[in-house]
């Protein structure tokens, strides 16, 4: 076949069964964690953490080995190419990720909640609950027995006079900052300027750092402002479970863009000539991918 480049195959590798494991011990803590929320138990969490050192350790032996394998010169332009396609289905499932959670937002707030309500043909109002006013966000549960905290206050848009002092715009002025910042860098890595790649690479990776500090911040006036926790009910476990694995995502990408600006400035990778720009764009691709989520985040968790 004309074109046709020997496909490199890498040694024999325990690296995948090693991953398999860390995904399997690292969801096991995650969902025993989240499960018990509330109840004083602190063996999950200790498998959670567990599970992503584990994890942690697996990748940076993996992508070690292959950026060693790219440097001595070992791939081809057929292997760049299965890199491209590897990295493509990967956003993709993540974006399948998030739309079960946004399915989830959706259903209940388009469903459930007027069912509860007594609205439409499935309302459980008159059998059920008496005077429940199906409003969003849900700061009310109709059944007074429940388990669940109340919160006093929602997390949504506070009003035009207090629009400063909105975490969430903050959040989002500084990770649409940072896509800009990371698209800068990806131009000047291109027209093979290193220094100012490197400048504003660095810029994203303090934006990203920034953006987290902010979300730490949120989480903590939820909970001890605004009584609003991981218990409270059907709109604290979505709010939560979005913006909790959002912020994950925001840090695994701001550690791979980090990977990328300690490989330039430390090691010199990147180097003109080379085609061993796609560990970056592969890291800037799934950064855009989070800034895109946080948007929809926005406008559906905050906004409407």
């Amino acid at each position: 076949m004309s074109g046709y480049e020997k496909y490199y195959v890498p040694d024999q590798s325990k690296l995948p069964i090693y991953a398999a494991f860390s995904m399997f011990v690292l969801i096991m803590g995650a969902a025993g964690t989240i499960n018990a929320v509330g109840t004083g138990d602190s063996i999950s969490k200790y498998v959670l953490y567990f599970g992503l050192a584990l994890m942690g350790g697996t990748l940076f032996f993996w992508f070690k080995q292959v950026v060693q394998e790219h440097l001595a010169g070992l791939d081809s332009t057929q292997l760049n190419q299965s890199f491209v396609y590897g990295m493509a289905w990967f956003i993709f499932s993540e974006v399948m990720f998030f739309a079960a959670f946004f399915g989830a937002l959706f259903y209940v707030r388009t469903f459930s909640v007027p069912w509860l309500g007594g609205e439409g043909e499935k309302g459980l109002a008159n059998m059920l609950w008496q005077d429940f006013s199906p409003t969003w966000p849900l700061l009310t549960t109709p059944d007074q027995g429940s388990m669940y905290n109340i919160p006093n206050k929602s997390m949504s848009f506070p009003g035009w006079d207090k629009m400063l002092l909105w975490l969430p715009l903050w959040n989002t002025i500084v990770l649409l900052s940072s896509s800009v910042t990371v698209h800068m860098a990806h131009i000047n890595l291109k027209a093979n300027k290193k220094k100012k790649f490197n400048i504003w690479l660095g810029i994203t990776v303090a934006l990203a750092i920034f953006f987290v500090g902010l979300q730490a911040l949120e989480y903590y006036e939820a909970y001890a402002h605004y009584g609003l926790t991981l218990n409270s009910g059907i709109y604290g476990s979505t709010f939560f479970m979005l913006t909790g694995f959002h912020g994950f995502h925001v840090m695994l990408g701001g550690f791979m863009l980090a990977v990328m600006l300690t490989r330039s400035v430390f090691y010199n990778h990147f180097k003109p000539g080379h085609h061993e720009h796609f560990g970056f764009e592969a890291a800037s691709w799934y950064w855009h991918f989070v800034d895109v989520v946080w948007v929809m985040l926005f406008l559906f968790v905050y906004i409407l």
